[in-house]
């Protein structure tokens, strides 16, 4: 009884100075690639950063978004459902179609051998087909169906009806199965799509569909020209302003028909069409006569002249720019190798897939022969080409196209050049297996230094990175700045869609159950001080003289002499001088008073708001005016969480600073007074209360055999440490210690506490209270 009762003691006593604490498994040092800022779901939640969307059934099956700048709007197709939220707030004024299959569907689908909830209806498409219609198809229990959403002006918010009189078979504009990939983009009442387009998921096309043109599709069961696609993305990039030039591109991976070194070797591949093409006369009927293809590259250049591929595009963004006819793309992708998981980021001029494109044609004389470039006569019209003024206007339509020409494109789809990143590298890569990476969306950001792509980046546990990254010409390197690392969710589920708005400067993340809608920046988050403001590297946020605050590149002319920003180096330093004190002054350094325990652990907790700093620690022991840093060994560690003391000892009592450094800026942001409690004392304590009297010190003064005067004997142990918030400890520790269970426990006669030999009642207690998670923090 007495080995318990000790032992609970020494539990009481941590509690009473709050040391009850959870050691991290792994302990380890701080990442340099960290994130700067760390914020929870719910610290984004109190900060008024997010707003969070719950579909009221209880469930969403989010598949497809649609951002909707003139509608105000962001459309969500999900399961069953479509749902209009709106843009300053999803939360709020929303509306949602119901839109099932019907019970007949739904009964096919089953017999046919398909999951209940397989069955249902999944919206796949959703785009802006004119000014007051959306064009929306779902799966339809695989059989999928089209029809017009009324959306109405920007005025009639309160529209938002299916129009069920106007269904249309989905067969080549939506995927059958829900869980397929898929891709697709209108452009001028024409709908491109990349999909599976049968009931099984064998018949992976690319189709052009709605419209006045004749409907068109890449040649079925040809796989120099697919090669199971996955579909990742698609889009309309004008070559110049002759729109019968327009041409429609593909992003997908496949399995590469030219690989040497295996027959499963997967690619990414770039395809391009033309958005006119009416198909051949004679051969390739209502087929893609001007489709081709090369590889898209993303890879890290090795020093023994081999690469490291990262060949599976996991998601692309187009990056608008001034001139349309010029977007910059980024790439998402990830490693298909068996020896490591890691992920990178490339970023494409469209200039150089052009390039390729006009570049020689890859060529294999027979089974037995290698690929290679072909250097044989090319037909004119170039293969691939399309008829339009700017090509030389002889022919109208690829209709009129020379036999030669479209037999020549149908054996040659595949160009020789691949297309090769910004930099021949990534600009971003992770192989630390911490973030699988999913989604991406990028926005572009003048800064007082230049001009820098805020990536925004979506994992598979619900947290968005925002990330800059910077290119050093000299040393021919990026340099890779985490500012936030966000979690959006609460629950930690992938992120499997993103919306961004440069207008509004917002993020609208989507999960399979959750729409949440994310603030760029927070400036104020960074701190009170023109250093952290300028440390920060966000190009976001400036120090405005008087706070960390919205960085504006045309902004009021009476702040732009205080603005204070540098991006690519962080120099605080140069940046704030004579600015410093002002932050500085409402930095001050906490101070605490910390007791703990000889020869058991204690930890000096310290977290710096940045994750990024270099944190030392430096003592300055009683009688003693000089600080010293202190040195870690086996006892003493150096943790994420401060320093820990595995052992203490009575030397290490003294005051301790927690100073952070980066880029030569120190801030000393914590200081702690540590004073050892000496085993003997404690022992002392113990020994009075049990020995001398144990029936007039119980814990709990309840029994009338216990005078009032007398005292618990935690009294004695605050006596110790003083009676800072007297009151509240008490009642705690009448909640702790008086139950009936306990209570019947102390009733017992004190000659069965007693041991036979005192030496061994003194080991066997101070093996209970010497415990190894054991910290005093007054």
């Amino acid at each position: 009884l007495l080995s318990s009762m000790v032992s609970a003691k020494n539990l009481l006593i941590l509690a009473l100075c709050g040391l009850l604490l959870e050691l991290p498994t792994g302990c380890h040092a701080t990442d340099t690639r960290q994130p700067r800022l760390r914020l929870s779901h719910k610290e984004l939640w109190d900060l008024n950063r997010t707003s969070i969307f719950h579909s009221p059934f209880g469930y969403l099956g989010l598949h497809v978004t649609l951002l909707d700048e003139y509608q105000e709007r962001l459309f969500v197709g999900g399961r069953d459902l479509v749902y209009s939220l709106s843009l300053d707030r999803v939360s709020e004024n929303y509306r949602e179609i119901h839109w099932p299959s019907t019970p007949l569907q739904a009964e096919e689908c089953i017999i046919k051998g398909r999951d209940t909830n397989e069955c249902a209806n999944y919206i796949r498409v959703l785009h802006r087909y004119n000014r007051t219609h959306l064009l929306a198809c779902g799966t339809g229990a695989f059989d999928p169906l089209c029809t017009f959403i009324r959306a109405g002006h920007q005025s009639e918010d309160h529209l938002f009806q299916l129009e069920s009189h106007k269904f249309e078979r989905g067969r080549g504009r939506c995927p059958f199965d829900p869980n397929t990939s898929f891709t697709s983009t209108l452009i001028g009442g024409e709908l491109f799509a990349g999909l599976y387009n049968d009931y099984w998921g064998r018949d992976a096309a690319i189709f052009r569909t709605m419209g006045r043109m004749p409907h068109i599709r890449t040649e079925p069961d040809n796989e120099h020209l697919l090669k199971e696609p996955k579909f990742v993305g698609s889009y309309m990039i004008p070559d110049n302003e002759d729109h019968d030039d327009n041409k429609v591109y593909f992003f997908f991976t496949e399995k590469a028909v030219e690989a040497e070194t295996g027959t499963h070797a997967i690619y990414t591949r770039v395809g391009r069409t033309c958005a006119n093409d009416m198909g051949g006369q004679r051969m390739l009927v209502n087929k893609w006569s001007t489709f081709l293809k090369t590889r898209l590259i993303c890879s890290v250049p090795g020093k023994n002249g081999i690469d490291t591929h990262f060949d599976e595009l996991e998601d692309v963004f187009l990056l608008h720019t001034r001139d349309s006819k010029n977007p910059v793309i980024f790439g998402l992708f990830n490693t298909t190798s068996n020896i490591f998981r890691g992920y990178a980021i490339c970023v494409y001029h469209i200039a150089s897939i052009r390039a390729a494109f006009n570049g020689p044609y890859a060529h294999k004389e027979g089974p037995e022969y290698h690929w290679a470039l072909y250097e044989g006569k090319v037909p004119y019209p170039r293969p691939g080409s399309c008829a339009s003024k700017v090509n030389g206007g002889l022919y109208s339509t690829t209709k009129d196209y020379p036999d030669e020409a479209v037999r020549f494109v149908r054996s040659h789809p595949l160009m020789y050049q691949p297309v090769r990143p910004v930099h021949k590298r990534p600009i971003l890569v992770k192989t630390d297996g911490k973030y699988n990476l999913k989604q991406i969306a990028v926005d572009r950001v003048e800064a007082e230094d230049g001009q820098y792509d805020v990536l925004f980046i979506g994992t598979d546990n619900g947290i968005v990175l925002k990330v800059i990254t910077i290119y050093n010409q000299d040393t021919e390197s990026m340099e890779e700045v985490i500012l936030e690392e966000l979690q959006v969710f609460k629950v930690p589920v992938p992120i499997i869609s993103m919306e961004i708005s440069s207008k509004r400067q917002q993020l609208y993340v989507g999960s399979e159950s959750v729409v949440v809608q994310v603030k760029f920046h927070q400036c104020d988050m960074y701190g009170t001080a023109c250093a952290d403001c300028c440390l920060a590297r966000d190009p976001y946020c400036a120090w405005d003289g008087i706070s960390c605050s919205r960085y504006y590149p045309t902004g009021i002319q009476a702040k732009r002499r205080f603005r204070r920003q540098d991006v690519r180096h962080g120099n605080a330093a140069q940046q704030c001088f004579g600015q410093q004190f002002i932050g500085e002054a409402l930095e001050k350094t906490e101070e605490r008073l910390v007791y703990g325990i000889e020869y058991n652990s204690t930890l000096l907790e310290c977290i710096p708001r940045t994750l990024q700093a270099k944190v030392i620690w430096f003592v300055q022991r009683a009688r003693d005016s000089r600080k010293e840093e202190v040195k870690t060994d086996d006892r003493i560690v150096k943790m994420d969480l401060g320093l820990l003391f595995l052992k203490l000892y009575r030397m290490d009592a003294g005051t301790y600073f927690c100073q952070t450094v980066e880029h030569s800026i120190v801030h000393t942001i914590r200081k702690i007074t540590l004073e050892v409690v000496e085993e003997e004392r404690v022992d002392e304590m113990f020994s009075k209360d049990y020995e001398e009297d144990v029936t007039h010190k119980m814990p709990c003064p309840v029994h009338s055999s216990i005078p009032q005067a007398s005292k618990p004997w935690y009294k004695e142990f605050l006596q110790l440490i003083g009676y800072s918030n007297f009151q509240r400890v008490e009642e705690y520790c009448e909640k702790v210690w008086c139950t009936d269970k306990k209570r019947k426990k102390l009733k017992m006669s004190p000659s069965k506490w007693k041991y036979a030999n005192p030496q061994e009642k003194k080991a066997r207690r101070s093996d209970h209270y010497r415990l190894p998670r054991n910290t005093a923090d007054s």
